[in-house]
């Protein structure tokens, strides 16, 4: 009785101090730039300035790490390997982990600390989870995800899951150019063959206009990514299984204009008037060759460039990805300190 009591008021000391662990699980990208990994590490980061302890958790030995697609700075947050070691889990600590991995969500359903699924795709959710199977079978009766669309889409599959909303937020390495862009256009799809089939597909049908180049986005790291970006005239998206989609919102951003395939999932933050949005790839080297014609010609509506600016606004205020993430995380911590007090009254109260 006096072990569990003392055990009770160590973790509820640990969450009042902002001593419990929450620990990150993460893809091992190997060094290619992923925005889902990208988000993890913003949230982990805003977590460690702001006080708490973050740990980003990894399977193998060999992590590659960020530093070099994201920067060395989010490489100071502590990691640990799964692989090898017995790691310190305390009831008073936080486990996240990406809806994709459901197999490491089995290996933890026994774990007595808080679990939370980090869902940014739905196309993921089943990926690796058993027929049937559900997040709160395996003790995850908490998830965040980055829009209320999705939320919404979740809460049709995963029953019994509270579900927070943070936003995704934009790197601010993504500033707009000074000078005009060039005769450039970028383009990035989930699969690369979609990508580079447009492509033959444009310059076969339209041939005059061998002289634009095209700018593969895929794998670079930020700062290069948003340099390369923000010179191009056009960016093209090819991602139907996409829940959200950054690459679009950076296009935005940066003032160039978005071109892209409506994925099934429709985000809820396309609108009719922030890009050019189509339902077919096959007619997609006809709508880049108008855009082209148009752009030569002085003659792309205004409002297309201020309505992205717009829109991206609402994922470039990091003010307000920093308080909404540590309000989630004091309300969590809340949440667990309110049911180890309890526990703690009841063991104290005296027998009669």
């Amino acid at each position: 009785m006096e072990q569990l009591i003392s055990n009770l008021e160590r973790s509820l000391s640990n969450l009042e101090n902002k001593n419990s662990k929450i620990y990150f699980f993460v893809q091992d990208t190997k060094g290619n730039a992923k925005a889902a990994v990208y988000f993890i590490y913003e949230m982990a980061l805003t977590l460690k300035n702001n006080g708490y302890n973050p740990i980003i958790l990894h399977e193998k030995p060999d992590y590659f790490g960020v530093s070099e697609w994201l920067g060395s700075e989010y490489m100071d947050i502590t990691h640990m390997c799964v692989e090898g070691n017995n790691l310190p889990i305390s009831p008073e600590d936080t486990i996240i982990v990406p809806e994709i991995f459901g197999y490491v969500m089995s290996q933890l359903t026994n774990l007595p600390c808080a679990k939370i699924v980090l869902c940014q795709s739905y196309d993921y959710i089943f990926e690796t989870l058993q027929p049937g199977q559900t997040w709160a079978q395996l003790g995850f009766n908490k998830c965040i995800t980055t829009s209320e669309f999705l939320r919404q889409q979740i809460l049709k599959v995963m029953r019994n899951v509270s579900i927070d909303v943070i936003d995704f937020k934009i790197s601010n390495v993504f500033k707009k150019s000074e000078f005009p862009p060039k005769p450039i256009v970028a383009i990035y799809s989930r699969e690369q063959r979609d990508g580079i089939n447009a492509i033959k597909a444009f310059y076969s049908r339209f041939p005059q206009y061998r002289w634009i180049s095209f700018r593969d986005m895929r794998s670079m790291p930020t700062e290069q990514f948003a340099n390369a970006l923000k010179e191009c005239m056009l960016s093209v998206w090819i991602d139907p299984t996409s829940s959200f989609g950054s690459f679009p919102i950076e296009s935005m951003k940066l003032g160039v204009p978005v071109m892209g395939k409506v994925p099934d999932l429709r985000p809820d933050w396309m609108t009719e008037n922030n890009g050019i949005w189509i339902d077919n790839t096959i007619n997609l080297p006809d709508f880049i060759a108008d855009f082209i014609q148009n752009w030569l010609e002085d003659n792309i509506i205004v409002d297309l460039y201020q309505n992205g600016i717009e829109t991206s606004k609402k994922y470039s205020d990091e003010k307000e990805f920093e308080g909404k993430i540590t309000h989630l995380f004091e309300g969590y911590f809340q949440t667990r300190m309110s049911t180890f007090s309890e526990e703690l009254n009841k063991l104290k109260q005296p027998t009669v």
